[in-house]
C-alpha cells in the first residue's frame, strides 16, 4: 500500500480543495439576454433555431394543435432530462438551465412560442469556447423526447415543473 507523508497529504488535499471551488464558481453569470433571442455568438459552444450559420442551426421543433399543448409535452420532456431546471415559464417563453455533471457548468436553453406550431430555440453554454457538440446533442434529445410526449395515445398527468421565476 502507497503511504503518502503528512506533509504530501496536505499539499494535495489544499489543491484537491482549492480546484473544487474554482470550478464551482465557473457556473458562469445569467445572461443578460435570456428572453431576448440573442444571435449565437462567433464560438461553437451555441446553436439555435433561427441561426443563418449552418454550423450553429437547428431546425425548430414544430407541432400541431394548441401551444398550450404543446408546452405541456415539451415540459414533460423536459422534466425526463437530468439536471434541467425550469428558471422562467411565461405565456409565450421558457428558460431552461442544464447542468453538467462532473463541472457543474450551466448551459441556457430558451424556447419561443411566439409563431403557431413551431418553437424556435437557443442553446449556449454560459462560459468556454467551444462545448463538444453538448448542445447540439441535447437539442437532438429533446426534440426526440418532445416528438413522443406529442404523440403519446395515454392521457399523461400535466407536467409538474416547479417554476422559479429569477
Amino acid at each position: 500500500m502507497l503511504k503518502l507523508k503528512p506533509a504530501l497529504l496536505r499539499k494535495i488535499s489544499t489543491l484537491l480543495i482549492f480546484f473544487f471551488i474554482l470550478v464551482n464558481g465557473c457556473s458562469g453569470t445569467k445572461p443578460l439576454s435570456i428572453g431576448q433571442f440573442a444571435k449565437c455568438p462567433d464560438k461553437p459552444n451555441c446553436i439555435s433555431s433561427k441561426s443563418s450559420n449552418s454550423l450553429r442551426m437547428f431546425p425548430p421543433l414544430k407541432y400541431q394543435g394548441t401551444q398550450l399543448k404543446a408546452k405541456n409535452n415539451l415540459l414533460r420532456a423536459l422534466e425526463s432530462m437530468p439536471r434541467a431546471r425550469v428558471s422562467m415559464n411565461t405565456d409565450e417563453f421558457l428558460h431552461i438551465e442544464f447542468t453538467s455533471k462532473i463541472f457543474r457548468f450551466i448551459d441556457d436553453v430558451e424556447f419561443y412560442f411566439d409563431e403557431p406550431g413551431v418553437i424556435h430555440f437557443r442553446s449556449a453554454s454560459r462560459i468556454g469556447h467551444s462545448d463538444m457538440g453538448v448542445n447540439r446533442d441535447r437539442m437532438e434529445e429533446i426534440e426526440r423526447l418532445f416528438i413522443q410526449a406529442s404523440q403519446s395515445k395515454n392521457q399523461l398527468p400535466p407536467a409538474k415543473s416547479v417554476v422559479i421565476n429569477d
